[in-house]
Formats: C-alpha cells, sequence, structure tokens
C-alpha cells in the first residue's frame, strides 16, 4: 500500500503558471489597465493644473502620490510578468503592497473631503469634475484599487498575470509602463517647482515658488 506525502500532495493540487491561459492573459491585461488608468488620472490632474491654473494643495499631492505608490507595485508585476520572472510571492505581496498605497490614499482622501464638508457655504478646493472634486474622484479610485487587488488575490491559482509571446504585443505593454515613468518624473518635478526651497507646500497656492525663489 503506498501513500503520498502532504507535500506530493499540495503540489499536485496547485496550479502552476500558464494553467489558465485565457484567465492570465487577462489578469496580466487587467494589471496594464490599471496602470493606464491611474496615467490618464494623473495626467488629468496635470490638465486642470496647467490649463486652469488650479495648483494642487499639500493633501492633493498625497494623494497623487499615494496613486503612484499604488501603482509601482502594479508595474513590477507587469515587469516581470514581461520578463518571464513572475512568481506567486512577488504577484501577492505586490498586490498587498498596492492595498497599503490606497488605504494610506483613501486616509487622505477623506481627510479631505472632511475638511470641506464641515460648512454648507464651503465650496471645497478646485473646481467639481461630473460634480465631484478631485480629492472625492481620488477616494473612488483608491476604493476600486482595493476592492481589485483584494479580488485578484482571491483568485491567486486560477489568475496569474502572464504576459503574451509576441513581442509586438508585448510592446504595447512596455510603452504603458515608460508613461508611467514619464508621468512618475514630471510629479517629482511639479512638486520641486511648486515647493521650491521649502520643505512644505503652502496650504492654498498660487504659484510656482521655484521660479519666485529665483
Amino acid at each position: 500500500m503506498t501513500t503520498t506525502s502532504p507535500a506530493t500532495s499540495d503540489a499536485s493540487v496547485e496550479p502552476t503558471l500558464g494553467s489558465y491561459p485565457i484567465g492570465n492573459r487577462l489578469a496580466f491585461w487587467g494589471l496594464v489597465v490599471f496602470i493606464a488608468g491611474y496615467c490618464v488620472v494623473l495626467l488629468s490632474a496635470f490638465g486642470i493644473q496647467f490649463i486652469s491654473h488650479e495648483f494642487p494643495c499639500p493633501l492633493c499631492m498625497l494623494q497623487r502620490y499615494a496613486m503612484i505608490l499604488a501603482t509601482i507595485p502594479i508595474v513590477w508585476i507587469v515587469a516581470e510578468s514581461l520578463r518571464g520572472r513572475l512568481t506567486r510571492v512577488t504577484y501577492l505581496r505586490s498586490l498587498g503592497m498596492s492595498i497599503v498605497a490606497s488605504v494610506a490614499g483613501s486616509i487622505m482622501s477623506t481627510r479631505q473631503i472632511l475638511l470641506h464638508i464641515a460648512s454648507k457655504t464651503d465650496p471645497g478646493y478646485g473646481s467639481a469634475v461630473l460634480g465631484l472634486h478631485l480629492y472625492t474622484w481620488a477616494l473612488i479610485t483608491f476604493q476600486i484599487v482595493i476592492v481589485y487587488c483584494g479580488a485578484s488575490m482571491m483568485l491567486n491559482g486560477q489568475a496569474i498575470p502572464e504576459a503574451p509571446s509576441s513581442p509586438k504585443v508585448q510592446l504595447l505593454a512596455r510603452a504603458v509602463l515608460w508613461l508611467f515613468l514619464a508621468v512618475l518624473v514630471a510629479n517629482v518635478i511639479a512638486i520641486i517647482f511648486l515647493e521650491g526651497f521649502s520643505w512644505v507646500l503652502p496650504d492654498n497656492p498660487t504659484s510656482y515658488h521655484l521660479l519666485h525663489q529665483f
């Protein structure tokens, strides 16, 4: 009579990368859309900043940074998948990091919302988009990220991101990664111009302090 060790039994049950080709590809492109979505959000914030001349306040910038921090782990997942080196540990840890960053961003967004609903006469900071201010939209995006990453972790074993084999198709994913890198650098440059040689932004910035300091 033969017996199967627990380790052997577990290994035979646990799916390997590529066991669910369609789900794996959908998981990969879902994360690419995640990155592209936050690029659009951050670029839209830049549009309001430069076109409408509405300068971000300290809480606004912190929310931008939380979005960036929530996206960096996802960028790492996609990059590792493109290299063919993605593991379950990397995948789950990165999703967890994104959730933590989104929770931090949710706290910042909620803080700003509460600041502006204390009085009925408070119009809020900045203009509204589709009836909601940017910090309210930020809170919505953070909640979407938490739910998305949580659902992805629940599906671990059924859908692990797997990059397409075609180099031409991979090029699209790589372009999104480079776009995010450009957005990240642009935000760093923007905060340098906004703060100048100060340690923090003023509560209601009205200009680029670096230019005035020179």
